[in-house]
Formats: C-alpha cells, structure tokens, sequence
C-alpha cells in the first residue's frame, strides 16, 4: 500500500492528441532533511519522506560514520521542522573534509579508479559465493517492479529492491537513486539481514556511485533494468561484483563477473 506522504494530488493540464485538458495528477514528493551527528550539522538529504531512520543509519553506515545500528546511542527525527538528531557512543572518528576530497588509488596491478576518500576506506570487495539463474534475475526485477506503485503513478522514483536470489525481501522506493539504497542498507543494520549472499535489484543506471553502493552495502550481484557507466564496470571488476543490466523480460546484459549466473 503506498503511502500517502510519498505524493500528492495536483490539477494538471493535460494535451493528448491536439486536445487540452484539465485533469488531477499525482506528483511525487520531495522533502529536505538535515542530519546532525553529536550536536554538529553534517548533511542535508533531499528525500521522499518515508523510512527516514533506515535512510539516516544506512547513509551514516555508507559513509563510515557507523559500522552497526548499536554505535548509535540516540536518534530523534523530527519531521516537522526536517532534522534527524544522533548520538553515537563515541566521537565521530571521520572528518567531514573528506567526504568531498578525492582519492586516487591503485589497487595491485589493476586500474587506478577514482574514489571519494571514504569510499576507499568503506567500501569492501565482494568475497559472495552466490549465483543466480537467468530466469531468477528476470522474476527479481518484475517482483520489484510490480510493487512500485509511487512509480507507477508518478514516475517520478527509484526503487531498490534487497532479495534473495529467489524473492525479494524489502523494497523501498526514493526521488534519489543514493536514498533508496541507503534505506535498504538501514533495514538490514537495524534488522541484522546477513547481506553478503544477497542480491540488490535496482531502477535506475548503475552509475559508479550506486555501484559503490552496493560495494558498501555488501552484496555481490547488482541487477538493474537500465545501463552501467564505464567507470561503474570498471570499479565493478576490481570490488568482484557482478553487474546485469537492461533487464527487459526474458533478456539482459552481463558486465562483469558472469560467473555468478549459470544455467541450471
């Protein structure tokens, strides 16, 4: 069932077939929310207003400032003015400094790629053992897909989807692609989900980021119905992750490490 401050009702005009019309449309919704961490301002998302705490704690666990839900000693949000206050049990060990500085790394003997400092420092190489049947893939990505009724109504969202390779397990629904996964990493902080035998079905393109994700997040499979970017592959190859994209029915693409699917 979708909730209802996911998006709201708007008077539209509407023109089909050389026709003007006046029509009710439903719009996403797009919400501001300020994080601060032991007292002191450190981001601002712009977010549907929905699953904020697993957003919070996975945003928090990707960019190193947590590693599990019990670091964090508080955490309050208050929606009405649009903050989420959190209190760890220690100081924060990283320095917002360098989440905006780059660094460059080489990773024994591979391609240099270009990484956010505590990308480097969060984000893990796959050792999954997982693998998945074609036709798992393409029933992963319709169960996600009929579940998204914001995108449905709106398309105006990104959906993410944690699954075995099997059947999905949680699926959350953000206006940005980063969100959506964050909310998926919070869940299984909060609920202890082992994530390494997983599987993360997605949306939107695999862009370096969201491949730095998943990396993050831990699993070894990323399937999503749209494109990869060059870079994202790149990162793909050297973390072992296997990327699948433009899952379109019974076709798609593999990208990188095709030894996790297999004909059974």
């Amino acid at each position: 069932m979708k909730n209802e401050k996911m998006s709201a009702k708007r008077v539209i005009h509407r023109y089909v077939n050389g026709v003007l019309s006046t029509v009710q449309d439903e719009i996403v919704t797009e919400f501001p929310l300020t994080i601060f961490v032991n007292d002191e301002e450190f981001a601002t998302m712009v977010c549907t207003p929905i699953h904020f705490e697993e957003m919070v704690i996975g945003f928090l666990a990707s960019e190193g400032v947590i590693r599990f839900r019990d670091d964090i000693k508080t955490l309050t949000i208050d929606e009405s003015r649009g903050y989420a206050y959190i209190s760890l049990h220690s100081k924060m060990t990283t320095s917002q400094q360098l989440h905006s500085k780059r660094f460059i790394g080489s990773c024994c003997g591979k391609s240099r790629q270009f990484y956010f400092h505590n990308d480097a420092r969060t984000a893990k190489t796959s050792t999954a053992t997982t693998t998945i049947t074609p036709s798992q893939c393409s029933n992963l990505m319709k169960q996600m897909q009929d579940e998204s009724i914001v995108f449905q109504e709106t398309g105006g969202v990104h959906n993410a989807a944690l699954c075995t390779p099997v059947e999905l397990i949680v699926s959350r629904t953000d206006i940005g692609r980063h969100n959506a996964l964050d909310k998926l990493y919070g869940h299984s902080l909060i609920n202890r989900i082992p994530v390494r035998d997983k599987v993360i079905v997605f949306s939107g393109r695999i862009s370096s980021e969201v491949l730095l994700k998943a990396a993050k997040i831990g699993v070894g499979i990323v399937l999503s119905k749209s494109a990869p970017t060059d870079l994202a592959l790149k990162l793909a190859e050297d973390l072992n992750i296997t990327a699948v994209g433009f899952i379109r029915g019974d076709s798609f693409n593999v990208y990188s490490h095709p030894e996790r699917i297999v004909q059974k």
